[in-house]
């Protein structure tokens, strides 16, 4: 009785909806836009490293997705980098957390100048649905001051490029 309930899951197609895709044409006119944007701002690749200050992994997923086959975002000079000592920005997600408070402080320090500060999400932006909690110092800007706020609960890849690229074009 259980195997062939067993067998007939197996072979079943998975009962979620298919991830959405975004517009293939947007994407590509944001990442070349990006590229020349980076190679005019720094005369060279963007290099991006990534925080997580407290989150619950909804922004890294997204995060993630930038550096998929679809957006792949290698290809355009953006890469992400293991070291703050080698990234021109730092992409903070989640609520700041008193327990991160420190190693955030720590990451900016150790990041060379110019460094571009990027909140990603609502918890970064202003905490989120953490805010007020007893564990929670609040939004990236409780610690450090952001030059930009991307809002969304997670805001999507294509929004993450976006912010990039107005982060590059102000700075021009």
């Amino acid at each position: 009785m259980l195997w062939p309930r067993l067998a007939k899951q197996l072979i079943a197609r998975p009962l979620t909806d298919p991830a959405p895709m975004p517009d293939a044409d947007e994407v590509r006119e944001l990442a070349a836009r990006l590229d020349a944007s980076a190679r005019r701002r720094l005369g060279r690749s963007l290099a991006i490293r990534q925080i997580d200050a407290g989150s619950c992994n909804g922004c890294e997923l997204e995060i993630n997705a930038t550096q998929n086959v679809v957006h792949d975002l290698e290809r355009f000079g953006l890469r992400f980098v293991a070291s703050p000592r080698h990234a021109d920005v730092l992409l903070v997600t989640g609520p700041v957390t008193r327990n991160m408070r420190e190693a955030l402080e720590r990451t900016r320090a150790a990041t060379p100048d110019p460094c571009f500060i990027v909140a990603v999400g609502d918890c970064a932006v202003d905490g989120g649905v953490f805010k007020g909690s007893y564990a929670v110092e609040g939004g990236v800007d409780a610690v450090l001051a952001p030059d930009l706020r991307v809002p969304g609960c997670p805001p999507t890849p294509t929004q993450i490029i976006r912010a990039l690229l107005t982060l590059l074009a102000a700075q021009e």
